[in-house]
């Protein structure tokens, strides 16, 4: 099985061939609830009406052009993403990792505006920006940088979480942005005090520095707004998004604002495939439906029943260290290695994930419903206590 791919995402067993709302099939017809959708990718469910009409209508009619030419899709898109998070350009790439190298350039050239050599980003302890070189290097963690010196320079780590951390670096003249995630996704959904991105975009002000969201994970709904940073009242410079925009297919955006807008000029970044019509139809169909269902309301009411159950339910057992969440970005802590408990929910006909050896990460879609939240709870409160 599987011999001709390169063994970088190791031993799979499982085949998943068909989706429809929140549940997958495997090769077997075997069912399974999706409390992870493809890493927050498919926020609408599996397979959903609109989304697929939109693509199947679009696939027969023009899947790509390049970026040579106006697509209308892609304006239409940019209009809307703008319009919800008071951005005011967007480039359009095919991955979050892009996105976010898209940013990282943008800070680079930020750099040469204001006569900076040798600029310095800071990145958080425990974050992860993506795979490409550039957004590798910024990844905090020896397991993914592993193999892959030397790394990109002038990517300076401090703690998540300590707004003093960055401020004590206003002294070093190099730093000339702060890349932050406004929920830890990856490293197990690490939410931080309410009014720290405030304080980061107060930093950030006082130097002259860029505010970087990477909202690839929080973004599209997830977190109980469009964008998290309304949440706090935030305005950045950049933010970062892909994952839910899409609803399955690749795409993503970096969206800027003041400077950071007008940075980019012709020939100086692009994608071949980035923003072509196929994936901004589908986009587009994402993006109305999230609006007019009003799933970022779902989200939030969704998420607080979720943690509301999982404490009530593991509230005697030592073990659980935590429960958190921020809309449907939910995490179950545990005072002990749990990466079992992935093969034991896929036993159990429930699809999610270990983060960090102890850390049960749960994505549900946006519009899951209460009988299919009240089937998670119990799957997976039954497999914990188990």
């Amino acid at each position: 099985m599987g011999a001709y791919l390169m063994n970088n995402y190791g031993n799979r067993t499982l085949s998943l061939v068909k989706g429809e709302g929140r549940y997958v099939w495997d090769s077997e017809g075997r069912r399974y609830l999706d409390a992870l959708t493809g890493i927050a990718v498919c926020g609408l469910g599996h397979s959903h009406p609109a989304v697929s009409k939109t693509i199947a209508e679009q696939a027969a009619t023009l899947s790509h052009v390049s970026n040579y030419f106006r697509i209308p899709q892609q304006e239409s898109l940019a209009e809307k993403l703008c319009s919800v998070s008071s951005m005011e350009k967007v480039f359009f790439s095919n991955s979050g990792a892009e996105a976010n190298e898209a940013a990282i350039k943008l800070t680079r050239l930020y750099a040469r505006e204001k006569g900076i050599a040798e600029p310095t980003v800071v990145v958080m302890e425990n974050c992860f920006h993506g795979r490409t070189m550039a957004t590798l290097s910024a990844t905090w963690g020896e397991k993914v940088r592993k193999g892959f010196d030397p790394l990109v320079e002038k990517f300076v780590h401090v703690p998540y979480n300590d707004v003093d951390a960055v401020a004590n670096l206003g002294s070093d003249e190099s730093v000339v942005a702060v890349m932050v995630e406004p929920v830890q996704g990856e490293a197990g959904i690490n939410i931080p005090a309410p009014d720290y991105l405030q304080k980061l975009r107060q930093v950030c002000d006082k130097h002259g520095w860029l505010l970087i969201l990477d909202e690839i994970q929080t973004g599209n709904g997830r977190s109980g707004e469009y964008f998290a940073a309304k949440l706090s009242g935030v305005l950045p410079d950049i933010i970062t998004t892909a994952k839910g925009l899409g609803n399955g297919v690749p795409i993503g955006a970096c969206l800027a604002r003041g400077i950071a807008a007008d940075l980019f000029g012709p020939g100086s970044h692009g994608s071949t495939y980035g923003g072509n019509p196929l994936v901004c139809a589908a986009a587009n169909t994402v993006f109305d439906v999230i609006r007019e269902e009003q799933l970022t309301r779902r989200a939030t009411q969704l998420g607080k029943k979720l943690q509301t159950g999982f404490v009530a339910n593991l509230s005697d057992y030592s073990a659980v260290k935590e429960v958190r969440n921020l809309g449907l970005l939910l995490a179950i802590e545990l005072d002990r290695d749990c990466s079992e408990l992935y093969g034991q929910a896929i036993e159990a006909g429930l699809l999610l994930n270990v983060t960090g050896g102890n850390r049960i990460r749960l994505l549900p879609a946006l519009n899951t419903t209460d009988a299919e939240a009240d089937e998670l709870l119990d799957r997976l409160c039954t497999l914990i206590k188990d």
